[in-house]
């Protein structure tokens, strides 16, 4: 299972930690950084037990959980740029006055009502979450679809695939499986978000690749490396420096 699917289906409460535990370890879930139970680990000459150490990880390499949540496609939170900057404001523990002044934005009353407004949306999510629950307990014939990557741009239609149609997929991209080359570039969108997620977990999410290392591995895959290498970018599976010295998974 990779990093987005460990993501989608942690608990509120683990969302909200940043890792999930299970009998041999913890997993960081914005990055996927594992540390072991049962080990010490030493940070600025003090040691850690493991349930401490992956906290001070989630908060020394992510900030916050919170501001990482924030981070996501708007199509995955449900906010607006607007409410995403908000939700900032209110995090830093502003007052209504200095994010009116702050903004620039009608008056104090204004941010109030703004507040309102997101707190209707906590309880639409709340009982929406409720239903989808109760429904998974009715619903015999819902397919199970693969959920986006977690930095998904635009999500839409394209992403709207089931577990069988990826299977499908990828055996027809990948004759001699996945561990084997591409026989072509998909022409259809769906089916090349199928392919590049499939690439993506044959990278190492723990390497920063040189130019030339990212094409070796890549031109093991395909011919076409280059074009391999602009798609990974172009859908965020792949961030790399502006001057293209360096690449890495995007986590």
């Amino acid at each position: 299972m990779n990093l987005s699917d460990v993501f989608w289906n942690a608990s509120l409460e683990e969302i909200k930690c940043g890792y999930i535990e299970d009998s041999n370890q913890f997993t960081c879930l914005l990055c996927g950084e594992p540390v072991e139970k049962g080990v010490i680990y030493p940070q600025d000459n003090v040691l850690y037990e493991a349930s401490r150490y992956i906290r001070l990880h989630v908060e020394q390499t992510h900030g916050s959980v919170f501001e990482y949540l924030l981070s996501l496609d708007k199509k995955l939170t449900g906010l607006t740029e607007h409410q995403t900057t908000l939700l900032k404001h209110f995090y830093e523990g502003k007052s209504d006055k200095e994010i009116q002044q702050e903004m620039e934005i009608g008056s104090s009353s204004t941010i109030r009502h703004h507040r309102f407004v997101l707190k209707e949306k906590e309880r639409q999510a709340k009982t929406q979450l409720a239903i989808m629950e109760l429904l998974k307990e009715k619903d015999q014939y819902a397919p199970a679809f693969v959920a986006p990557h977690k930095h998904a741009k635009m999500v839409d239609d394209r992403y709207a695939v089931t577990t069988e149609e990826q299977k499908k997929i990828l055996e027809k991209y990948f004759l001699q499986g996945l561990d084997g080359p591409l026989s072509k570039f998909p022409p259809k969108e769906k089916q090349r978000l199928v392919v590049l997620r499939a690439i993506a977990s044959r990278l190492d999410s723990n390497s920063t690749y040189t130019e030339k290392e990212i094409n070796d591995v890549l031109k093991e895959i395909y011919e076409d490396y280059v074009l391999i290498r602009r798609y990974l970018i172009e859908y965020a599976f792949l961030e790399r420096k502006a001057d293209g010295s360096s690449y890495w998974v995007k986590k």
